[in-house]
């Protein structure tokens, strides 16, 4: 299983559903990175992904996106492969 990691805040509905799929497909820990408490981590995602919102998920070190995209990757049969990679 490919090491996950997800930079997140406290209060964020889409960390949430993106952490319930990735428990629903096996993964059993998650390196998060709370960004709300951490503003340079803040600015590490940013800096890393382009992009100012949350959840930013990392899967064996391969940038999939927020929770949309993780959703489609897993829609498309692209998560299971990614995750076991």
């Amino acid at each position: 299983m490919q090491a996950v990691k997800m930079y997140t805040t406290a209060t964020c509905p889409y960390c949430v559903r993106a952490k319930q799929l990735l428990t629903q497909r096996g993964v059993d820990t998650i390196e998060e990175i709370r960004v709300d408490a951490d503003p340079k981590a803040r600015q590490q995602m940013m800096d890393i992904t382009g992009r100012r919102t949350v959840p930013q998920i990392f899967i064996g070190g391969r940038h999939v996106g927020g929770c949309d995209d993780l959703m489609a990757l897993d829609a498309e049969g692209g998560l299971a492969p990614l995750l076991n990679g």
